[in-house]
């Protein structure tokens, strides 16, 4: 008998172990040394607040799940039905191919075809790859359609410390900019951080700060990674992002029952929410065999020290 999520692909190097699930290619479980690095789900659950889900291929939400691209209109089912709004994209329960799986590296696939709302076929793979740097999530995506496609990615980790709530825990944020939003959780402007409570910029608790924002402009090290940490009990828990996210979405899970602060969602994202919209952030991969049909980008989380 398969688990709801599917098949479930375990990997492993060093201190590290991480299950990943046919189901969606979800990140379920990701541990150092036995102590938990996100806050996943049971493998006999539904992932439960898109936990460790792919956002393909836009991450967030789609206001009344319409946008135009070149002169068309295109509507996509609303899956947000109390805000109007089109969420997350189309292949977090969708399953994907095993193309391999060794011990310390799982790599999964999926066509997602052409259809109502969206009418491009994208071929995705996904490499999930432990190491004693900790996991490394690479994710590709080319265009097999003879037009131009809008594209963006989110992924919807929860980083942990094993025991909520975050209130003590401390964050630390690259994120310069805040997007503000309105009764449906669209983007409405930006506001600089400093100055107000969304200024993780020099590391403090989270207080009682309620997060289910958007943040930008965000600061690199001199790898070109941009850094979010979390910290606290003599842990700190890390995730990276390479220059292909420009966004953070930042969630505490406060309107969910049983879920609520008890970890803190970090999620790389390309672009942020109604991004399809508005055309920011957009990547629009060219047609197949054109130069620009292809998009990879990598982050990661590890436990530092």
């Amino acid at each position: 008998m398969l688990p709801p999520s599917g098949a479930q692909l375990e990997i492993a190097s060093g201190p590290y172990r991480a299950v990943m699930t046919q189901g969606g290619a979800s990140l379920r479980v990701l541990t150092y040394d036995g102590q938990p690095l996100v806050d996943g789900y049971a493998e006999d659950e539904l992932a439960p607040t898109c936990r460790g889900q792919v956002l393909v291929p836009w991450p967030n939400r789609l206001e009344d799940g319409e946008y135009v691209v070149d002169g068309t209109t295109h509507r996509l089912p609303l899956t947000e039905h109390e805000r109007r709004n089109a969420t997350h994209g189309l292949v977090r329960w969708e399953t994907w191919q095993v193309r391999d799986h060794v011990a310390d590296t799982a790599v999964l696939t999926y066509r997602l075809a052409a259809r109502k709302g969206y009418p491009w076929t994208l071929d995705l793979t996904w490499t999930y790859a432990l190491s004693d740097e900790g996991l490394t999530v690479t994710q590709a995506a080319a265009n097999r359609s003879a037009t131009r496609a809008p594209f963006a990615v989110g992924s919807h980790p929860y980083l942990t410390l094993g025991h909520g709530p975050v209130d003590p825990w401390v964050l630390h944020s690259p994120a310069r900019s805040h997007t503000l939003t309105d009764d449906r959780l669209l983007p409405t402007g930006s506001e600089a951080v400093a100055g107000t409570a969304y200024d993780f910029t020099t590391p403090r608790p989270i207080g009682g700060t309620v997060l289910d924002d958007a943040f930008g402009d965000l600061a690199r090290d001199t790898d070109r990674l941009a850094r979010v940490t979390v910290s606290g009990d003599g842990r700190t828990v890390e995730l990276w992002m390479d220059e292909h996210y420009r966004w953070i979405q930042l969630f505490t899970a406060d309107e969910v029952p049983g879920a609520e602060r008890r970890s803190l969602a970090v999620e790389p994202m390309t672009a942020q929410a109604n991004a399809f919209r508005t055309g920011e952030d957009v990547v629009w991969l060219e047609p197949d065999g054109v130069d620009g049909s292809t998009w990879t980008g990598s982050w990661g989380i590890r436990q530092q020290g």
